[in-house]
């Protein structure tokens, strides 16, 4: 009689392990999917590339060109963690036009971006962002000039900060005509204080800013079953709060940075958009000539990590 008893709870306690291991076999290949699936949202999220004859129209400067070269090298992205971490080169150039056609300070900025997946889901995604990023224009020049003014031609110009961010998103279902949409939100604190910076900057730089980022894309699965991102639209707002020598806290005028851009991609183009952009700085981001402000517009191509596969 034991026999058979013994033998019940034997098979009984098998299906229990056997059921257990497959549901933590489940859980754990979620877990990998999902990682993997992040780090592609995370170079989709990337920022734009672009190349833009005369640059920003209404600009104090006139430009031949301008161009800003920018990627993500995603050097750790195991389907086994919930982290990631990328290096970010960037790299602004304007083109005067001057006889030289001179660069005089191209910025640079070099970081690193730390990435902690806050969900399994993909559809709706969650992420936080760690950024550190060092941002200088390669001149060893004095930055200021004799009569207190900031030196365009060759000042120096360095800072050092953090970027902390919050992105969440979702991606709509597919409608009839096979487009689908997505909506990618960035909540970003930056700041530079901690770090090394050019001392000139003290009082008239924006060392403390918030930030929101706003994506709208569109996506096109056609009759051959190609997925591709056609449209993408963003916004940017980032207003400084720091103390700014001879401005109040609420003056958008100094302390705003604003754009809207709108990217087309052609049928027959891959990983570009045709780029239309407006815009309002109240602190120039192109280093040294942080202290211009000024509406613009900017026109040209554009470039990022597009979804686009069969």
């Amino acid at each position: 009689m034991k026999l058979p008893i013994l033998f019940t709870i034997f098979v009984l306690h098998a299906i229990l392990v056997f059921s257990q291991t497959k549901e933590i076999d489940s859980v754990i290949l979620k877990r990998h999917n999902a990682n993997l699936t992040y780090s592609l949202i995370y170079k989709e999220n990337s920022e734009l590339s672009y190349t833009s004859p005369v640059g920003e129209i209404g600009a104090p400067s006139k430009y031949i060109i301008n161009g800003r070269l920018t990627t993500n090298y995603l050097v750790v992205a195991s389907q086994s963690l919930p982290l990631a971490f990328s290096i970010i080169p960037d790299f602004t150039v304007r083109v005067r036009n001057e006889r030289s056609a001179g660069v005089r300070t191209p910025s640079f900025k070099l970081g690193g971006s730390l990435f902690l997946r806050l969900s399994l889901h993909a559809h709706r995604y969650r992420y936080a962002e760690l950024s550190f990023i060092h941002h200088s224009n390669g001149q060893d020049g004095e930055a200021l000039l004799k009569d207190g003014s900031i030196n365009t031609t060759d000042g120096n110009f360095n800072t050092n900060y953090l970027i902390a961010a919050y992105r969440f998103g979702y991606f709509t279902n597919r409608s009839i005509n096979g487009d689908y949409a997505g909506f990618h939100h960035k909540v970003g604190f930056q700041w530079h204080k901690w770090f090394d910076y050019e001392t000139a900057l003290t009082g008239v730089y924006g060392f403390t800013r918030i930030n929101y980022d706003l994506s709208f894309r569109i996506y096109h699965i056609s009759k051959n079953k190609v997925e591709k991102e056609k449209w993408r639209f963003n916004g940017s707002v980032s207003y400084a709060i720091n103390s700014l020598t001879n401005y109040a806290i609420f003056a958008p005028k100094r302390r705003l940075n604003s754009e809207l851009s709108a990217n087309y991609s052609f049928p027959f183009m891959q990983n570009v958009f045709l780029m239309a952009t407006i815009g309002y700085y109240g602190e120039d981001p192109y280093n040294i000539y942080f202290k211009d402000k000024y509406a613009y517009a900017r026109f040209g191509i554009s470039s990022t990590f597009m979804r686009w596969k069969r």
